[in-house]
């Protein structure tokens, strides 16, 4: 067997064997068989500082935070909102205030679409999304248009999986307000023209969400350069604690907008008859946030930056092409979504065979992909198919894991062609 893709490019440092040894969750057996995890689309595993930073905040700082004048709950405090400074500058903000921490990509564009789009849009306004979007950005975008009469359009693909500007700016016009679309598939791993598709709904002075939650594990993200009015993802997908997630938003917006929740620790004062709202960002983190989870976000977005995003993006794409060569050498293997310009999510068909089936005989050999339509089915039916299988790439993947899918797809036809 060739050299693995994974030390091709550094010189053999090790650079990936120390990699993979941070995950604990690699080093075990599956059904007997060694575990070849390649679902980091749906959930990323955690290294080992993510894990002790979580464990850290329960054994020595458990407290509730902003309120306390304990030591503890000082402490605590100072964790949250360092962990705050440090992922806004991950992405390009300087500005503490632009960033709510939230649950997850889905709460930060629930809360853009009831905080912000709710108020403003009415009968004639438009949504612009794109049609590879995932539920979470769609569903929102349609309970905006059924609650105040606006449009919600949607920008084609091609069969490809690609998002052509041409397709954009047909659908584009003087009314419209909001364009939400994916910076990457989660479906098919396409890479969307961000900055260029900002930049012509600005022209028309449509304000723009960006669903980053694909986007963050494998590329470099800067919001000031991109030049988008709201950017969300979800930690988990960045090797962080689930249950975690952050909306960046420009200030003048977070000022302008409503909150979403109300409750605790985003007020001032409540009387019976009025209630002052806190000031950014506390007024949109209603009630006792996932302090430990900030914290391991934090730690995760240490140990990215360590890493290098520069490097893992180069390898990942390495590993993409490796299995691209090496799977299409698989009769009644089809290809779904080739985008020239995509990160390292691999969609599948296998002539005969469901998707189910696929996942199914592949977890028996100890290797984890996702199977279905990813919640976004309207990007799959697109495709012609109802379901597809999914592997996706992580920083710890390499060229053994797509030796070892490769084999364990021999096997589903053996067993099932």
């Amino acid at each position: 067997m060739t050299a693995p893709v994974s030390i091709l490019h550094e010189d053999n440092t090790g650079t990936h064997a120390r990699i993979r040894n941070d995950f604990p969750a690699l080093h075990q057996r599956v059904n007997g068989k060694r575990l070849v995890y390649l679902d980091s689309a749906a959930t990323a595993f955690k290294p080992r500082c993510v894990i002790e930073a979580v464990r850290d905040v329960w054994e020595r700082d458990c407290a509730n935070i902003h309120r306390g004048v304990h030591t503890l709950s000082q402490r605590a405090t100072q964790r949250y909102e360092d962990a705050r400074v440090k992922i806004g500058r991950f992405i390009g903000t300087d500005d503490r205030r632009e960033l709510v921490f939230v649950r997850g990509a889905t709460e930060a564009i629930n809360l853009v679409a009831h905080s912000y789009a709710l108020p403003r849009l009415g009968l004639g306004d438009e949504i612009v999304i794109t049609g590879l979007e995932h539920h979470a950005n769609i569903v929102p975008w349609q309970v905006v248009r059924d609650r105040t009469g606006a449009t919600l359009k949607v920008v084609p693909v091609s069969i490809s999986g690609e998002v052509a500007l041409s397709a954009v700016e047909q659908q584009l016009s003087s009314k419209t307000k909001i364009v939400a679309l994916a910076h990457v598939s989660n479906a098919l791993g396409t890479i969307l023209r961000v900055k260029e598709i900002v930049n012509r709904a600005h022209a028309l002075g449509a304000v723009v969400l960006v669903d980053g939650a694909q986007a963050v594990p494998h590329l470099p993200v800067n919001v000031m350069d991109l030049g988008c009015d709201f950017y969300v993802f979800s930690g988990h997908k960045l090797y962080g604690p689930d249950g975690t997630g952050v909306l960046f938003a420009r200030r003048e917006l977070l000022e302008s907008m409503v909150p979403y929740q109300t409750g605790g620790d985003m007020i001032l004062s409540v009387t019976f008859e009025k209630t002052l709202y806190n000031e950014l960002p506390a007024r949109f983190e209603a009630g006792t946030p996932n302090i430990s989870g900030a914290v391991g976000l934090a730690a995760a977005i240490d140990f990215i930056s360590d890493v290098g995003l520069e490097w893992i993006f180069r390898h990942e794409q390495l590993l993409l092409k490796f299995a691209q060569e090496k799977l299409s050498k698989i009769e009644g293997l089809r290809f779904i979504g080739t985008a020239s310009d995509k990160v390292g999510v691999i969609s599948f068909v296998l002539e005969g065979v469901h998707a189910h089936d696929i996942g199914t005989i592949l977890d028996a050999e100890g290797i984890a992909i996702r199977t279905g339509h990813h919640c976004a089915q309207p990007v799959v039916e697109r495709m012609g198919v109802a379901a597809t299988a999914r592997a996706s790439l992580g920083m710890y993947n390499d060229e053994s894991d797509i030796v070892a899918l490769a084999e364990g797809i021999q096997r589903v036809k053996q067993m099932l062609g």
